[in-house]
């Protein structure tokens, strides 16, 4: 291939991001789960969920952990696409329901709001399938010690790199 006609690389925040979708769609409790990360930039995610029968209470609508994992997952990847180095742990997040949500798919979209070094804050929304928002969090994340690069899903070469 000529030199015009290569692909250009990926930037390192590129790079960042799909190596974020690959640990995302590695962690075991995700297998669980009909969903699908995409980092849409810095400080932007969306998790994409199928809501099913399995995840009722029994009222017959969703589950409130289903709520709190969409939203937990969507907040904790967009403050993790600002910590290129470190995995980061939700120290806490602050949950509301405005709308129970039956099967179905709901979006959540995380943002981060702030905060670069040790600890960040970031929230997400969820929308249902008419565009209607069901529930909102903020939550708290810190850098462990743990080394993104250690871990076997961020890397491109690892088990289920691509």
């Amino acid at each position: 291939m000529a030199d015009s006609d290569e692909l250009p690389a990926a930037s390192g925040a590129e790079q960042h991001y799909r190596a974020l979708e690959r640990l995302y769609a590695s962690a075991p409790v995700n297998a669980k789960f009909a969903s699908t990360l995409h980092i849409i930039g810095e400080g932007r995610s969306r998790l994409t969920f199928t809501v099913t029968p399995e995840d009722y209470h029994a009222a017959g609508a969703a589950h409130g952990t289903i709520y709190f994992k969409m939203m937990d997952d969507a907040a904790f990847y967009a403050a993790n696409t600002l910590a290129t180095d470190r995995f980061l742990l939700t120290t806490s997040f602050n949950l509301f329901f405005s709308k129970p949500v039956r099967a179905g798919t709901v979006t959540a979209e995380g943002r981060w709001v702030s905060g670069r070094r040790r600890v960040f804050v970031a929230e997400a929304r969820l929308v249902d399938a008419e565009g209607e928002e069901i529930g909102r969090g903020t939550g708290t994340f810190m850098r462990s010690r743990m080394a993104l690069s250690s871990l076997p899903g961020y890397a491109a070469d690892g088990p289920s790199g691509l």
